[in-house]
């Protein structure tokens, strides 16, 4: 799980981290400092790795989380390599709220069904996803979330994704 280490949304960090460990699948944290990491809401979170250490073939899932600092990754070169690069391997790629624009930026929401908070609408559109606005939406291995009232949602699918 992709998270900024400043401003990440806290409840689309741990809802879904919380359903995927109650499933048994092991979480790592990963952001671009490994200094503790500070949520919106004021969480704060240890990261167990750098985001640039981050190879896709050593995971069955990378998840981008949303929240005001997720911005940092929307064209970030690194962030769409690893995306690309889960896609390409048959890996699942996620991100929930604003972090779906850094899916979209990286190419791989390209006539994906796909879904964002509303705001960030346009940024898929542009990109060539077909936006939904549904809470959350599942198109091949991709995962898409529209914010924190679908965190929960988010987590599960991810895992029904996962153990499926």
């Amino acid at each position: 799980m992709v998270i900024a280490h400043q401003g990440f949304r806290d409840e689309e960090l741990l809802e879904p981290k919380e359903v995927l460990e109650k499933n048994n699948i092991t979480v790592k944290i990963a952001s671009t400092d490994l200094t503790p990491a500070k949520g919106k809401l004021g969480a704060r979170v240890k990261p167990d790795m750098l985001v640039k250490d981050i190879k896709a073939d050593d995971f069955d899932v990378v998840v981008f989380i949303g929240g005001p600092g997720s911005v940092i990754y929307w064209d970030d070169p690194s962030a769409h390599k690893l995306l690309k690069e889960a896609v390409l391997s048959g890996k699942i790629a996620a991100g929930i709220c604003g972090a779906a624009v850094t899916l979209a930026r990286a190419g791989i929401l390209k006539g994906k069904r796909a879904t964002v908070f509303p705001g960030d609408s346009k940024a898929l559109i542009e990109q060539g996803a077909d936006y939904t606005a549904n809470p959350v939406e599942k198109d091949g291995k991709i995962i898409t979330a529209s914010g924190p009232d679908a965190a929960y949602a988010f987590g599960e699918e991810i895992s029904r994704a996962l153990k499926g």
